[in-house]
Formats: C-alpha cells, sequence, structure tokens
C-alpha cells in the first residue's frame, strides 16, 4: 500500500480507460462508436466533424474492469479504488478539442473539430506529479451490520485533504537502493546515471550515496550526413568516445 502502488493502480486504471476509449474511436470496437453527446452549436470559426472519443464509455469499462476485485471492505481496497478512480478522472480532466482544416492548400476555410483524449504521454506526466505529492492516509476500523470495515484518513489534519484526483498510500515504500526479492526492487547498483543532473537520474540521488563509476566508452555513429538530388542521404562512419557513469 505504497506510493507507487498508488501510481500503477492509478496509470493501469488510466490506460484500460485511454485504450477502450481509442478503440471505439478508431472503430476496432463492435460495442461502441463516436460519442454523439457533442454535436451541438459549433464554435466560432469551426464546426463539430470527426469521431469524438467517448471517453465516459471507456471510464465505465475500466471501472468495472480494474474495479471488480477491489470490493472487500478492508483499506487496501479502499485504497486502490480511490486510485483507480484517480487515474480514470485524469483522462476526463484533459480531454480537448482537436481540429483539422479543410480548403485549398491549408487555408483552413474550413476547420472541423472533435472531442479527443490527449496523448498517453500527458496523462503520465500528470499522474507522475499526483505520485510526488501523493497523501499520507491512516487506517480507521468501524463496526458495521457486515461487520468491520476499513476506511482510509488524511493522516494530518494541517494539510489539505486529498480529492478524487489526489493519490493515497498508506504505508512506507521500501529501500529500493537495496535488491529485495520480497519487494521486486533490482537495485541500483550498475545502473546508469547523469552525472550532471540533480534530478532522479542524477548519479547523487539514484546512486543513494555510494557513489558511482565512470568508464569510456566508443560508439560508431553516422555523421557528415549529405543529401543528394535526388533522392538519397550519404553518411561517414564516425568513432566517438563518450563517458559512461554507472552506480557502485
Amino acid at each position: 500500500a505504497t506510493r507507487e502502488s498508488a501510481f500503477v493502480h492509478a496509470i493501469a486504471s488510466a490506460g484500460v480507460a485511454f485504450a477502450v476509449t481509442r478503440s471505439c474511436a478508431e472503430g476496432t470496437s463492435t460495442i461502441c462508436g463516436c460519442d454523439s453527446h457533442h454535436k451541438g452549436p459549433p464554435g466560432d470559426g469551426w464546426k463539430w466533424g470527426g469521431c469524438s472519443e467517448d471517453a465516459d464509455f471507456g471510464v465505465l469499462v475500466s471501472r468495472e474492469f480494474a474495479d471488480a476485485r477491489e470490493n472487500r471492505p478492508d483499506a487496501r481496497s479502499a485504497m486502490n479504488r480511490h486510485n483507480n478512480e484517480a487515474g480514470r478522472t485524469t483522462i476526463l480532466d484533459h480531454m480537448h478539442l482537436k481540429c483539422k482544416c479543410h480548403g485549398l492548400s491549408g487555408s483552413c476555410e474550413v476547420k472541423t473539430c472533435w472531442w479527443a483524449q490527449p496523448d498517453f504521454r500527458a496523462i503520465g506526466d500528470y499522474l507522475k506529479d499526483k505520485y510526488d505529492s501523493a497523501s499520507e492516509m491512516v487506517v480507521e476500523k468501524h463496526r458495521e451490520s457486515r461487520g468491520w470495515v476499513e476506511t482510509l484518513r488524511a493522516k494530518y489534519a494541517l494539510f489539505k485533504p486529498p480529492t478524487e484526483r489526489d493519490l493515497v498510500y498508506y504505508e512506507n515504500s521500501p529501500n529500493f537502493c537495496e535488491p529485495n526479492a520480497e519487494t521486486g526492487s533490482f537495485g541500483t547498483r550498475d545502473r546508469t546515471c547523469n552525472v550532471t543532473s540533480h534530478g532522479i537520474d542524477g548519479c547523487d540521488l539514484l546512486c543513494c550515496g555510494r557513489g558511482h563509476n565512470t568508464r569510456t566508452e566508443k560508439r560508431k555513429e553516422k555523421c557528415h550526413c549529405i543529401f543528394h538530388w535526388c533522392c538519397y542521404v550519404s553518411c561517414q562512419e564516425c568513432t566517438r568516445v563518450y563517458d559512461v557513469h554507472t552506480c557502485k
């Protein structure tokens, strides 16, 4: 029940919704199609056209699929349901108009637009930010008619409570610096790192303070490429030397 698990559940649930929605719009699924709700008055300089993606249907399928096993009255199921929904909500929040121009030589005399999902890379980046700011929770037990039920409450009352768009967790993350078969961690020894970066790919952080080794590596690459009319490119082959840094 760590923040890493929260991220995995959110992005997997979003991925199901994304794939189903895209499949419907491409016509590869026979049980769904385009979104018929976005057929109202057009905007300034454009009109509705193409196939608007039915994200509501994709979210519905994802909810049925990803939440099917999360029906236990315990904290882990409550956490997984919350993070699954946060991932799906990300899809809905990032829907936007996508347009195409029509006319001679791209004059854009007529512009048709449809409702579209963002690139999944944008969804991943957004959920990564939510991972970084995930809310730590505590488990509370309540006695109900069906027995004991576990719920989640924000651990720190001074912080703003998490919304449906935030990720939640209630267990500390394991130490990913060292190999651990129980948690599935391979450790960071021999990982390639960036000696000039202060981010998560930097040698200081990725190597967990153990330091790093540096070796030189020769690579053959294409260079001095020239375009010949018409129509091919000729290149020379150059040998370049790179410094490669790996964690101790």
